[in-house]
């Protein structure tokens, strides 16, 4: 037993090592100097307003404000060492190489921005760079909703409510992509016509290159979004799963022909609890 605890610590410590040697010259962007909890929260506030009851909200915002952490020099070690997953540490270890610029692990690993798992959501010092249509800290903690069970931040579950969020497994990274771009639209704009200019303005250059996400979908539901006073239930139904048929409606309701009710997991999609966000182009 010890000999396998000195031989895993070894391992950690071995990839630290190789972390610092591929990390030596190259640096990452500025970290923000001001309260990460409050910055976090200034983020990610409107986003739980608009998705929880008032009854919930405080307690979604307590969990998600400190969900944040920051991946940087002086915080990757403690990092790798630290984590309690070998896959998750070696990809966390990535995170930090990709953030500044510098050769990754392996030649066919992605190139990441950001990394949910769990209640944490792990962000290079570039998440909190303004962008017109990103967001990285919103699209991070947009995926703590289908991580995270109700129980976890303090709120009932029932047999039908389990997650804080229930997000078609499919359509995860999408719900994180509306998100994201619809926070940054209602940051901007002043009023309802400026949000949909902005998303008509977003719909024509819409720049997504993850393959497990269509672009077109995420602008449709952006501008849907955009054109309504409480955007961001239309992000969840848009997102959410096929309503399944009872058999006391079973002879007068049919699913639609074009969503299955059975739930797939993709070959290549990431693990369950397990979220990554490749770079952005």
């Amino acid at each position: 037993m010890e000999g396998g605890k000195q031989a895993h610590a070894d391992l950690r410590s071995a990839l630290v090592r190789e972390v610092k040697r591929l990390a030596e010259g190259h640096t990452h962007s500025r970290v923000p100097q001001s309260d990460l909890i409050s910055l976090t929260r200034t983020k990610i506030e409107p986003m739980v307003r608009g998705l929880f009851s008032r009854a919930e909200q405080e307690l979604v915002l307590a969990a998600l404000e400190k969900s944040v952490v920051v991946v940087t020099q002086e915080s990757i070690e403690s990092i790798i060492l630290e984590h309690d997953h070998d896959g998750s540490a070696w990809t966390l270890a990535n995170l930090y190489l990709g953030s500044v610029d510098a050769g990754l692990l392996a030649h066919d690993a992605e190139r990441l921005v950001g990394l949910s798992e769990e209640t944490t959501c792990y962000v290079t010092p570039e998440a909190f760079q303004e962008e017109p249509f990103a967001d990285f800290v919103v699209h991070e903690a947009a995926h703590v909703f289908h991580n995270c069970k109700r129980r976890t931040v303090g709120l009932p579950e029932t047999r039908t409510k389990e997650w804080l969020l229930d997000i078609e497994y499919r359509k995860r990274e999408t719900f994180a992509y509306s998100c994201e771009t619809y926070a940054r639209i209602i940051d901007r704009a002043t009023s309802a016509a400026e949000r949909r200019a902005l998303a008509e303005d977003y719909g024509r250059d819409v720049r997504i290159t993850d393959e497990r996400v269509d672009p077109d979908e995420v602008a449709g539901i952006v501008m849907e979004a955009a054109s309504v006073r409480n955007g961001w239930k239309i992000i969840h139904a848009r997102c959410a799963p096929p309503r399944r048929v009872t058999r006391t409606s079973a002879s007068t309701t049919r699913p639609s022909p074009t969503r299955s009710p059975i739930r797939e997991r993709a070959l290549g999609d990431p693990p369950l609890g397990l979220t990554a966000v490749v770079e952005r182009a």
